[in-house]
């Protein structure tokens, strides 16, 4: 018999409690033991797992979403096939109902920036721990009521699993005008703010014109890449840091800790780490807390900056995100430019620059969009600059005055160019 949520979400609270002290008291010890769990427990009820079950990690195969979405039956332990649960997530999505499960089993659909779109499950228990993990390590326990406003392209049963008689959750759906949810905002007067940087950054310029006034305690940026000058722009617009949350289709994967550096979840996440430079790599996950749909030696497509913090934990410190693998430009001869010199180069060269796109139109032309279309001279200057330090004589830069970006989609300042 299956406990009530609320209680099961308390039940979580405990155990994710217990989880991280194990965690820092003996990092190995504790993941080896989560691992042999897993096992056990999981991979046994995976039909693509099951007769290898038994075997170390390193010999599991490493996906990335096309393979993770090919084997969706062979891989969830709910005997639930790829069109069925895609089905309902679609009709969700064009509806924009979002609460139909399938079997009991909540389905999410990704928004697709990384090529084809993905799908998430998640059963009840995986919905409590979410919860937990949300209130323990995102929003913290508080017994005054919260009010929270959520901008997403898409809302979940998993999201709206937040709602207590402790926290009013409001979802803003995105596809709808930014001129509804400035006048639902304004009404609300939320404590908490979670949205995407390019959306926080509209609610920075609204609050600045007197077109809102809320005075939020916490703001979450979610989704997209949050950039220094972005981040910098609503911390000071609203008087309050910005954290942030690492979480993608494939799970809860990190956090701000209280001293303001992202950590990911080692005490439940495996992670190994494909090195790009020193401090660059990009991380392959297993999440051993995922049992309707094991997620196990994933390849993310994300760049990740190794860093440290004060604040004690031995859980990996992230420094940066600095965005996708499919952000990363290759031009001329095959010279490899991360999205971070872009950004570098272009903001750093007034400090009114702050939205900005560059696309690459070819091996050998990138075009530059720029708000401030007078500072275009500046930044095109600055950033020739830095293509001649990477050996890039022949690099045509082309001026374009709107940016790709559709109404409720993630916002990507870089673009680079895939055949």
């Amino acid at each position: 018999m299956r406990l009530p949520f609320k209680l099961e979400v308390l039940s979580a609270w405990w155990s994710l409690g217990r989880s991280r002290r194990s965690f820092e008291r003996d990092p190995e010890s504790h993941q080896r033991a989560m691992w042999h769990r897993f096992q056990q427990r999981v991979l046994t009820k995976a039909p693509l797992y099951r007769d290898r079950h038994s075997d170390p990690l390193s010999d599991f195969p490493i996906q990335e979403k096309a393979e993770f979405m090919r084997d969706f039956k062979h891989i969830n332990t709910c005997g639930l096939s790829l069109s069925d649960a895609m089905d309902v997530a679609v009709k969700s999505e064009e509806s924009r109902d979002f609460k139909p499960t399938i079997d009991g089993i909540t389905v999410g659909l990704s928004s697709g920036t990384s090529g084809n779109r993905g799908l998430f499950l998640a059963s009840d228990q995986e919905r409590a721990v979410w919860v937990a993990a949300v209130l323990q390590r995102i929003l913290g326990w508080s017994f005054r009521k919260r009010r929270i406003a959520f901008f997403l392209r898409a809302n979940n049963n998993l999201y709206s699993s937040v709602q207590s008689r402790f926290i009013s959750f409001k979802f803003f759906d995105l596809l709808d005008p930014l001129a509804e949810h400035l006048v639902n905002i304004d009404r609300m007067k939320p404590d908490v703010v979670v949205g995407q940087p390019s959306l926080l950054i509209r609610l920075a310029d609204a609050q600045t014109q007197s077109a809102i006034d809320i005075a939020p305690s916490k703001i979450i940026s979610v989704a997209e890449v949050l950039s220094q000058e972005d981040e910098s722009h609503i911390q000071a617009t609203f008087g309050i840091d910005v954290d942030q949350v690492y979480q993608c289709t494939e799970g809860l994967f990190g956090q701000t800790c209280a001293h303001g550096t992202i950590h990911l979840n080692e005490d439940w996440l495996l992670i190994e780490k494909e090195w790009i430079d020193d401090t660059r790599f990009v991380p392959i996950i297993t999440d051993l807390r995922r049992e309707s749909q094991p997620v196990l030696r994933y390849r993310m497509n994300d760049i990740l900056h190794a860093g440290s913090c004060t604040c004690g934990s031995k859980m990996q410190a992230i420094s940066q995100i600095e965005g996708r693998m499919d952000d990363v430009l290759i031009l001329g001869e095959e010279i490899t430019l991360f999205p971070d010199f872009i950004r570098r180069a272009v903001v750093g060269a007034h400090p009114d620059i702050v939205d900005y796109q560059v696309v690459q139109v070819s091996s050998q032309e990138l075009s530059l969009y720029l708000s401030h279309q007078a500072l275009w001279g500046l930044a095109s200057e600055a950033l020739q600059e830095m293509l001649l330090r990477h050996g890039l004589t022949d690099i045509i830069l082309t001026f374009t005055n709107s940016k790709i970006h559709s109404h409720g989609s993630k916002l990507r300042r870089i673009i680079a160019l895939r055949t």
